[in-house]
């Protein structure tokens, strides 16, 4: 839309989504610049930054959603059945820190600091 081009709603769109799949994953816009002209220009380009915390699978899908070519877009249809999206396999085990869940090593002298900040530390503590 952006280079004046006739709109293809449906790619158009796909392509939007693209972005909040990207900034979903990444946790940052794939395009990003306060002067207008300046942001255009990195969508037009279609270059982004492909962090190396992605799956490949995520990479390949954030590929074909967010080509330039709205006719090379993948439908609905391909994108469900794309192996980042099969629903079918089991998720992925995460081995990161889930907040209320996962159970902390507390070092009593972070909990002794908050206590003479007046901070609650009941809350900073989770029985997982």
């Amino acid at each position: 839309m952006i280079a004046g081009l006739k709109y293809h709603g449906d790619k158009v769109d796909l392509w939007s989504c693209g972005v909040i799949l990207y900034a979903l994953v990444c946790g940052f816009l794939p395009f990003e610049d306060p002067d207008t002209t300046k942001l255009y220009k990195k969508i037009l380009s279609g270059k982004y930054v492909v962090p190396d915390f992605l799956s490949s699978e995520v990479v390949d899908l954030l590929a074909a959603i967010l080509t330039q070519d709205p006719e090379k877009r993948p439908s609905i249809a391909t994108i469900r059945q794309h192996p980042w999206f099969d629903l079918s396999q089991p998720p992925c085990e995460n081995k990161g820190v889930i907040v209320g869940y996962s159970k902390m090593n507390h070092d009593p002298r972070v909990l002794l600091a908050l206590e003479k900040l007046n901070l609650e530390t009941t809350v900073t503590q989770t029985q997982g």
